[in-house]
């Protein structure tokens, strides 16, 4: 069976990057990926959480959210409720950790960095966008503060995808919301530049997967890794890419 937008098994949704999306923050993105839409938002703030006082280290903290109007059904805010959901959580916490896997916190210094993930759309994959487009908006707001000579905080690219098994039983990379919702197996990829994984989150939702699914899956995960940070690179562009990894 072909794929509700006949893609390749192994091929990316259409994808792009607004930088400057919002005029405050240090730094901001729109990314687009398919029908997925995300506001990333990355502002500097000149303090630290308890846990960091006077170590002359840093923290990324990240926060997510799904506009009421992002879904085909209205998701009530969750502030209206007063707390957060289990999914907010688990999702916050994988951006955070994502972003701290490539960066030096000694050279980010005593400052925090805020990410925050706004969804203005959905149609799968917000966790994974949320993740590539937050780390063009990261490198903007070090390249804010940082000082010519230094080692700039940001020391490798990172992004993020999904994938899975259809409901017709074939690997397939970049979930659109239908697909997911039926999806057998479901897979988060997070991965460096240098080809190392960060994180892998993977269930078998309708039934277990073999070992030569998952490394297929794993295969698919990485060619849309890549593919994404190349295109990182294009949207940071000379301005900025030069920086990622830079030391003195």
């Amino acid at each position: 069976m072909p794929r509700p937008d006949r893609r390749a098994p192994d091929a990316l949704r259409p994808y792009a990057m607004q930088r400057h999306f919002q005029r405050y923050p240090a730094g901001s993105v729109l990314i687009e990926m398919g029908a997925t839409r995300v506001i990333c938002a990355a502002s500097v703030e000149d303090r630290v959480p308890f846990f960091q006082r006077g170590t002359g280290e840093g923290w990324i903290a990240a926060e997510y959210s799904l506009l009421p109007s992002a879904t085909s059904t209205r998701t009530q805010r969750e502030a209206v409720r007063g707390r957060q959901n289990g999914r907010t959580q688990e999702i916050q916490r994988l951006i955070g950790r994502a972003l701290r896997s490539v960066v030096d916190m000694k050279a980010l210094g005593e400052r925090t960095i805020q990410i925050d993930c706004d969804v203005i759309q959905a149609d799968g994959g917000t966790r994974t966008a949320s993740i590539t487009g937050a780390f063009v908006a990261l490198v903007e707001a070090c390249a804010s503060f940082y000082e010519k000579g230094g080692t700039f905080p940001v020391r490798d690219f990172v992004s993020a995808v999904s994938v899975g098994v259809s409901h017709e039983g074939a690997p397939i990379l970049d979930l659109c919301y239908e697909e997911d919702s039926q999806a057998i197996v479901d897979m988060n990829v997070v991965m460096t530049g240098d080809g190392r994984f960060v994180e892998v989150q993977g269930t078998g939702e309708g039934r277990p997967f073999s070992r030569a699914e998952l490394t297929t899956l794993l295969d698919y995960g990485e060619k849309g890794c890549r593919e994404l940070i190349s295109y990182q690179k294009d949207v940071l562009g000379g301005e900025l890419v030069w920086l990622v990894g830079r030391v003195g």
